[in-house]
């Protein structure tokens, strides 16, 4: 069935993007207003761009009438830290959703604990087990309830207990047991249920190619 995205209401794109692009990693967003409050709140239109350098993408729509704090604070101080989620801080980050007033510290609302940052003033959560201190390399308003803010990468915390080789960086992503956004309200997946393909090279294809004509009758 066809979908006509120009044609279709808000809540209907939306219905069918969140419907269809999943999981989506959750950027648990947390950043520091320019009169030094803390906020947090998760964003699940996010994802990695590259690593040379190291970038990160998310789009963050906007609340009633108005920028949400998160957009605002990353606008005016052009630093953030996304913090991943994972499934013992789930119950926190879905009360970090709220729609609190901006003089309102989300962390201290959900019991989380603002950790310093090493390259940043906007704190991380103490709690997750991956952040990302990033500072702004350009953010674009996208349309009139939405911005997309790119971000350099200038740090990654990780959870001692999940890194095998620091010297190699070799990271236990099982052991991070991070979650994702699925589909409707309220939906998570856990990345429990894995299957493995290897990448196919060119040369082995052709290998292959020719090992199964010799064999064809």
């Amino acid at each position: 069935m066809l979908f006509d995205m120009e044609k279709l209401e808000a809540s209907q794109r939306y219905k069918i993007l969140t419907a269809t692009v999943t999981p989506r990693p959750i950027a648990w967003v947390t950043t520091l207003s320019e009169g030094g409050v803390v906020n947090a709140a998760p964003y699940s239109f996010f994802n990695v761009l590259g690593h040379e350098p190291p970038t990160l993408a998310i789009g963050l729509l906007a609340g009633p009438g108005r920028f949400k704090d998160t957009a605002t604070n990353i606008i005016a101080t052009g630093e953030f830290v996304v913090n991943l989620v994972s499934e013992t801080n789930a119950a926190a980050m879905n009360i970090t959703c709220i729609d609190a007033p901006p003089e309102i510290d989300e962390l201290a609302l959900a019991g989380l604990t603002a950790a310093p940052s090493h390259a940043i003033r906007a704190p991380r959560i103490a709690e997750s087990p991956v952040s990302f201190e990033c500072r702004v390399l350009t953010s674009l308003v996208t349309g009139p309830r939405q911005t997309a803010v790119i971000g350099r990468i200038l740090c990654a915390h990780v959870d001692g207990n999940a890194v095998q080789d620091s010297e190699r960086c070799h990271i236990d992503t099982p052991a991070l047991q991070l979650i994702g956004r699925m589909h409707g309200s309220g939906w998570y997946a856990r990345c429990t249920d894995l299957f493995q393909l290897d990448r196919p090279t060119w040369a082995q294809w052709q290998e292959d190619e020719l090992s199964q004509r010799a064999r064809a009758p």
